[in-house]
């Protein structure tokens, strides 16, 4: 049994069973040939070139396709995929009561889209343990290396122990590394800090946050870099925030003592490597104002955080109660509405008078005030 492609003229033959598709093109096959259209369609060769031939006339109406044939559109290529059917949603929710998570309107999709499960906020009372801590460290260390100073002192008329002598080393060495962690932990939950309230201060106002993730860890904890950067940050969270009037001296405070806590901090690191006494001795002096230096900037670093937070960091907060009104009189009872036991009121009397009863907050039978 012979099939023909409609596409490619590909002839072939399938045997007993019928067959839709052409292997070669994917073209629609042809209803099979009966062995009368089968010799027709045999193919000869052409003979010697005869007289040229008149084109015929154009017939009437358009040649009719035997039994069996009929015209298919076809798409070129392969077939198209089936499509994957729905799943089903379910039934429809029910509840009991009013639903109140859409009350406060739907999250903005930009916030939902730069939101990350890393930028939350730290807890307050993190932040308060890392500022204490870098606090507590730079005040040891300044206390350890005034010490020391005091030892090179008293070491200029008379020798020291081995021991004493070696173990300020050792300490100073100690309260310096102390130092330094604390003071890069607390930098790191500042910097986790500044990201969550930037975010939620970006999200609040329905925009994009305008610095990048990595501009921003290395704006804060890169040396140098963050004493021009950081302070930017937090300016700008002070604006989105609508806090700029209140906290630009603040910022600018902190900019400051931070900018010569710097500055003290590598005048010590570069005098650190002289060998003679009296070079020690003045590197000494220099380390004990850079680590004070470096404790007023965490100080101040800390009201900047308070500022934001609006309450004293390690203090309860306000509350706010409803109090009775001293001003507003008690109305004054009906006559013939005193007791029988109520002493009168008059000159020869020992009762005071005008006194009222305490206005009442709450009536009876009716909702407190908020």
């Amino acid at each position: 049994m012979i099939q023909v492609c409609s596409r490619c003229g590909t002839r072939w033959n399938v045997r007993d069973r019928r067959r839709a598709w052409c292997p070669r093109c994917n073209g629609a096959l042809w209803a099979p040939l009966t062995p009368e259209q089968e010799a027709e369609l045999h193919w000869t060769a052409p003979g010697p070139a005869g007289p040229p031939v008149q084109p015929a006339a154009p017939p009437e109406s358009p040649p009719r396709l035997g039994q069996g044939y009929r015209w298919i559109a076809v798409r070129p290529g392969p077939p198209p995929p089936q499509r994957r059917p729905r799943r089903p949603l379910g039934p429809t929710p029910r509840y009991s009561v009013m639903p109140r998570w859409t009350l406060m309107g739907a999250p903005s999709p930009v916030a939902a889209q730069g939101q990350k499960p890393e930028s939350a906020a730290p807890p307050p009372r993190v932040i308060e343990k890392a500022i204490g801590g870098a606090t507590a460290a730079l005040g040891i260390a300044a206390l350890v290396h005034t010490l020391i100073y005091l030892l090179m002192i008293v070491n200029r008329t008379r020798l020291l122990h081995p021991v004493i002598a070696d173990g300020a080393v050792w300490l100073g060495r100690l309260a310096g590394l102390a130092a330094i962690a604390a003071v890069i932990y607390c930098a790191m939950v500042l910097t986790r800090w500044l990201r969550a309230r930037r975010s939620a201060a970006f999200t609040r106002l329905h925009l994009p946050e305008s610095r990048p993730d990595w501009a921003l860890w290395a704006g804060c904890l890169v040396p140098l870099v963050n004493l021009a950067w950081a302070p930017v940050y937090v300016l700008e969270l002070a604006k989105r925030e609508d806090r700029i009037a209140a906290l630009r001296k603040t910022i600018v405070r902190w900019w400051l003592v931070w900018a010569a806590s710097t500055a003290a901090a590598v005048f010590a690191t570069a005098t650190s490597w002289t060998a003679n006494a009296q070079g020690i001795a003045d590197n000494m002096v220099a380390t004990v104002f850079a680590y004070l230096l470096g404790l007023a900037a965490v100080v101040a670093a800390a009201r900047v955080v308070e500022g934001f937070e609006q309450r004293s960091m390690g203090r309860p907060a306000h509350h706010w109660v409803v109090v009775a009104d001293e001003r507003v009189a008690a109305p004054a009872p009906p006559p013939g509405a005193r007791g029988a036991g109520a002493p009168e009121s008059g000159p020869d009397s020992g009762t005071l008078t005008g006194a009222t009863p305490a206005a009442v907050l709450e009536s009876d039978g009716r909702e407190p005030a908020a």
